[in-house]
């Protein structure tokens, strides 16, 4: 079996054609637990959510922040494994039929094997990876692999990224463009405005790809505020928040339904 990349374009082209942006949401596997975890990206799919990114827990996440370290150490300390990882795709792919991908550091993969997880990625229905600490002049070899099996590879780019770095990026990505809104880790803020929308129209300058925002959405109003401007606004730690905050876990997989639901009606408010 092929990855989904033409299932995931098809998705955001689907959302533009609406006139909007698509809903991409992050969430952990493993988390609560493995089971758990599937319930709660069902559920943002059963919200609303066009896109689901399955994070690989990791030991050292850089570019996450407390709630989502918290999360990945919750999952860590019970046990997941990539296998795991593999799991929440397939089952969330084969429940709602909607592009999941998985976000990981590049550790884990290249202790893995390249060749290995792209077979797995794309024979349990997974549309891709999002790699934020893969270096592009280093992703030749994960590229082929990915490109063999029909995975998208989704680089993340920062408001610091100079203009020349911005092409060589999105000439070599696929899927869309992750635009980190702030420099720092993920987590919810206040405000998430210009520096995000001027990196979009940065990026977009260099790349047809779909350019999608995140580090910061938390909720309707401020996914109104980016998905005036970019294709794709990306929500992770408010999910996760709501379910660390459940005294168990179906309040947890309720709560993350609803603010799906609310996200899902903010990026139709352009």
């Amino acid at each position: 079996m092929s990855g989904n990349i033409q299932l995931l374009s098809d998705t955001l082209a689907g959302a533009r054609s609406e006139g909007r942006a698509a809903l991409i949401a992050y969430l952990p596997a493993g988390f609560p637990t493995v089971d758990g975890g599937i319930d709660a990206v069902k559920a943002v799919f059963d919200g609303g959510a066009d896109v689901v990114e399955v994070g690989l827990p990791h030991s050292d996440p850089v570019l996450d922040g407390p709630v989502i370290q918290t999360a990945d150490d919750i999952a860590l300390k019970a046990g997941v494994r990539i296998a795991d990882v593999m799991r929440t795709v397939r089952e969330a792919y084969e429940a709602t039929g909607k592009p999941v991908l998985v976000m990981t550091y590049w550790n884990p993969i290249d202790r893995y094997g390249i060749e290995r997880f792209t077979a797995e990625l794309a024979e349990a229905g997974g549309a891709g990876c999002i790699l934020p600490d893969l270096p592009v002049q280093e992703s030749d070899v994960w590229r082929q692999h990915a490109d063999k099996h029909g995975l998208a590879t989704v680089f993340v780019v920062a408001p610091s990224s100079r203009d020349d770095r911005l092409a060589k990026i999105t000439a070599v990505g696929s899927g869309f463009v992750y635009a980190a809104s702030l420099m720092g880790v993920t987590g919810t803020r206040q405000s998430v405005g210009a520096q995000a929308q001027e990196l979009v129209r940065r990026t977009r300058a260099t790349t047809d790809l779909p350019v999608c925002v995140g580090l910061g959405v938390s909720d309707a109003a401020q996914a109104a505020e980016v998905a005036a401007f970019a294709d794709g606004v990306i929500v992770g730690s408010a999910f996760v928040k709501l379910m660390l905050d459940a005294p168990d876990r179906e309040t947890g997989v309720a709560a993350v339904r609803g603010l799906a639901a609310e996200l899902a009606e903010g990026v139709r408010k352009r």
